[in-house]
């Protein structure tokens, strides 16, 4: 189908995603199903100009904060959290570059993405160390292979981790997809977010120039460089956010035109049903707690952000306080929401044409990437001697 694109419009972002997100809900159901590549309003993306939403307006972007960026993903994630996760990830690999590289390195792959409406894909999964790096004199050289490799199919850019083969030093790089040695394989076949395909990527003697290198500050070298793991959360805890809110609709459209009251009530209409009123104060005191605290975290990292390289460790560590607080709560609420649906939707919600389930199957899929049980230990070790939690790629 042809997708409505916001070119030559001014329209603001938001009523741009509002606009593409109309058009993806149409689909969504039909695409869960088929999984695989959406190339269709992947390429909507690319010429509703929301690629360009984070890149500062100097390169030619739009200049939007991650307040406003992240509200956007949530909007795209209420109606496709696959869609919402791969134009997310777009972003975060947007700023992993500007936080690990030096203005000569990423200021012209921002005027190249704004200029081309570049997809920037993911194969930077540091817990996947298969991939090695072999430094020669004055080029490297990646061979290996990387797992849950999000929107790498259809990219035009990679941001890729690897560890030195000589020192075992981690090492990223922003490579073109199309580069020689790199191939994408189509094995994502998971039971939720089916259409994001986080499969894997091979690399087979994939030359690296010294310029794609981004090792200076680096990683996790200073206060500035670990807000990537933080917007990383952040964006996960809006996707959540957006796939709760979805459930939550759909939800309220079957209790108020399908479900029926049950028979021991005595009640003709099932919106007076007491217990079905509980379970909605229930679901929208869950959603209103996170997404009061998702957009708390999200004021505090443009903050943080906007201080560049001056800020602290302690100011660093504030943020990721809140951070994990958000996680935690749209983890839960969402995974409850979205399981509880069914309660307050009725018998005929379970139809599988529907699937409703979605909702469930993308939240639960996403969740067990990174645990909150360690997230939990994290807010205790604060909460009871006030210590930070360690910066590493997933706090």
């Amino acid at each position: 189908m042809a997708y409505w694109t916001a070119e030559d419009t001014t329209d603001s972002p938001l009523q741009i995603a509002r606009s593409l997100a109309e058009a993806f809900a149409r689909t969504a159901v039909e695409r869960d199903n088929q999984g695989g590549t959406p190339k269709a309003e992947r390429d909507a993306i690319r010429h509703s100009g929301l690629l360009r939403l984070s890149i500062p307006r100097q390169y030619g972007g739009l200049g939007a904060n991650w307040h406003d960026t992240l509200i956007v993903v949530r909007e795209l994630a209420r109606v496709d959290s696959s869609i919402g996760h791969v134009f997310a990830f777009h972003h975060l690999m947007l700023a992993s570059i500007r936080l690990f590289a030096q203005p000569e390195q990423w200021q012209p792959w921002y005027e190249h993405t704004a200029r081309h409406q570049w997809f920037w894909g993911n194969a930077m999964n540091p817990l996947d160390t298969r991939t090695l790096c072999r430094e020669f004199s004055g080029w490297y050289e990646l061979s290996g292979k990387k797992s849950f490799c999000s929107g790498a199919l259809d990219s035009e850019m990679l941001l890729v981790s690897a560890i030195g083969e000589s020192n075992q030093k981690f090492i990223t790089a922003a490579v073109p997809t199309a580069r020689s040695g790199i191939a994408i394989i189509q094995d994502w076949d998971n039971i939720g977010q089916r259409q994001t395909d986080s499969g894997s990527v091979n690399f087979e003697r994939v030359r690296i120039e010294h310029k794609e290198i981004l090792g200076d500050p680096g990683p996790l070298s200073t206060p500035f460089s670990c807000l990537r793991s933080l917007l990383a959360q952040l964006i996960l805890t809006n996707i959540y956010i957006g796939i709760a809110e979805g459930a939550f609709a759909e939800a309220k459209y079957y209790t108020l035109h399908e479900a029926r009251p049950w028979f021991l009530s005595g009640l003709s209409q099932i919106q007076d049903d007491p217990y079905i009123l509980n379970h909605y104060g229930e679901f929208w005191m869950g959603l209103e707690t996170v997404r009061t605290l998702a957009n708390r975290a999200a004021e505090q990292l443009d903050a943080a952000y906007q201080q560049g390289e001056r800020l602290s460790e302690a100011e660093r560590g504030q943020v990721a306080v809140a951070v994990s607080v958000a996680k935690v709560g749209a983890t839960r609420v969402g995974l409850d929401l979205t399981s509880r649906m069914f309660d307050v939707a009725g018998a005929r919600a379970t139809h599988a044409g529907l699937r409703l389930d979605r909702y469930w199957r993308n939240l639960r899929t996403h969740t067990l990437h990174d645990p909150i049980d360690y997230k939990i230990r994290e807010l205790g070790t604060w909460a009871l001697m006030e210590r930070y939690p360690t910066p590493t790629f997933y706090s």
